[in-house]
């Protein structure tokens, strides 16, 4: 199982979309697997996004190709965001966005705590493993998204 662990695409995927990215795997079984792109970042930040104009200004990510019009997070901070669903040690992904945005605002957590994603990557069953195997991605050892 690739949950929880970082790959980084290889020279194979020059000129494309994921050209130098380190995507951090959330999930990964029998319906595919779903990541986020952790080392590319989007031109905007959170609090210029209009909704969220009262936040401080964290970092935004491109965190896929798939489902760009939705942000998405990761996050270490479980003691105060319900709902979120382990992946590894302290990280976690999902959760009551509502309650995270407010914990944002007054500055409960920081960028250290929450990775805010817009889009997301996935894979079919087994076509990650395929590109692992033809080498389009490397699997990277002890890389944390944070």
């Amino acid at each position: 199982m690739l949950t929880g662990t970082c790959i980084q695409s290889t020279e194979l995927l020059n000129g494309t979309f994921f050209e130098k990215a380190i995507v951090f795997i959330t999930e990964h079984g029998d319906n595919g697997a779903v990541g986020f792109i952790i080392n590319r970042m989007f031109p905007r930040r959170f609090n210029e996004l209009q909704a969220f104009s009262q936040c401080p200004p964290l970092p935004l990510y491109e965190g896929g190709p798939v489902d760009t019009e939705h942000l998405f997070f990761i996050h270490r901070r479980s003691d105060v965001i319900t709902g979120g669903k382990p992946v590894t040690g302290n990280i976690y992904t999902e959760g009551d966005f509502t309650q995270a945005v407010k914990l944002i605002e007054n500055k409960t957590i920081t960028e250290k705590d929450i990775k805010l994603f817009i889009g997301y990557c996935g894979w079919d069953y087994q076509e990650l493993e395929a590109e692992i195997a033809e080498g389009s991605w490397a699997i990277l050892q002890e890389v944390t998204p944070f």
